[in-house]
C-alpha cells in the first residue's frame, strides 16, 4: 500500500513554509532551537494552518490526548515579532503593472533599501527580489538578524532557489529579468545563516515594510 502523502508546516525553523516531504522539513527544524512545526494530511489544511500562525492555529485546535506534540515546541505566550529584524515587502499596481520593493528595520521602520519602480513585473517577483536583496545585504554587512516577509510564494521560491514567474521578457522589463536571474544565481552560489520568517499579519497587522497603498 502506497504511503499517504503528508504536508509539513514549519512556523518557526531555518526556513518557514510548507513542505511536501519530511526530509525537507527535517532540515528546517532538527537542531533549531524553538522550532515549531506540524504535519497535515492535506495541502489545504497545511496552507490554512500556516496562514493562521502557530498560536492562532492551536487556539482553534486545542491540544488533546489524541493530538499531542512535543512540549518543547509549544509556547504559553502568543508569538511576537522579533523587532531586531529586517522586514521586506513589495507594491504592485494591477493597472500599470509597475512594481517596487523595499526593506526596513522592523523596530524603527527605517528604510534600508528601496528598488524600483519596475515596469511589467508582478508582486510575487517583487517579494522574491526583496528577500534575496535582504539576504545579500545582511551577509555582506555581516548583520545577524532575521528577515520577515508576508509572502508564502516568495518563501517557496527562495527555498527552491528558483522563481516561477510567468512574466515574459520585453524591453520594458529587461531590468527585472536581469534581477531575477541574478537573484537565482545568488541563491545557488551562496550560503547564508539568516532565518526567514513569515510575518503574521493576522496577529501583528501589516508588515512594517508595507507601502500602505491597500
Amino acid at each position: 500500500m502506497a504511503k499517504k502523502q503528508k504536508y509539513y508546516v514549519v512556523w518557526e525553523g531555518r526556513t518557514v513554509g510548507i513542505f511536501d516531504n519530511w526530509k525537507e522539513c527535517e532540515q528546517q527544524v532538527i537542531g533549531f532551537n524553538g522550532a515549531k512545526y506540524k504535519s497535515f494530511d492535506t495541502k489545504t489544511d497545511a496552507e490554512q494552518a500556516f496562514i493562521l500562525g502557530y498560536t492562532e492555529y492551536y487556539k482553534q485546535n486545542p491540544i488533546t490526548k489524541t493530538n499531542v506534540v512535543k512540549s518543547e515546541l509549544l509556547s504559553k505566550d502568543a508569538p511576537k515579532p522579533i523587532l531586531q529584524s529586517l522586514s521586506v515587502d513589495a507594491a504592485w499596481n494591477s493597472v500599470t503593472k509597475v512594481m517596487e520593493y523595499r526593506g526596513v528595520y522592523t523596530e524603527t521602520g527605517q528604510e534600508w533599501f528601496h528598488q524600483g519602480p519596475f515596469k511589467k513585473a508582478t508582486n510575487n517577483v517583487g517579494e522574491f527580489l526583496a528577500i534575496v536583496h535582504g539576504l545579500s545585504l545582511l551577509k555582506k554587512k555581516k548583520i545577524d538578524i532575521p528577515i520577515y516577509t508576508d509572502s508564502i510564494t516568495a518563501l517557496s521560491w527562495v527555498r527552491k532557489k528558483m522563481h516561477n514567474s510567468i512574466i515574459l521578457p520585453t524591453e520594458e522589463n529587461e531590468r527585472v529579468i536581469y534581477l531575477l536571474d541574478s537573484a537565482v544565481r545568488w541563491l545557488n552560489e551562496n550560503t547564508y545563516t539568516t532565518n526567514i520568517y513569515k510575518w503574521n499579519t493576522k496577529l501583528w497587522g501589516e508588515i512594517p515594510a508595507d507601502f500602505g497603498r491597500k
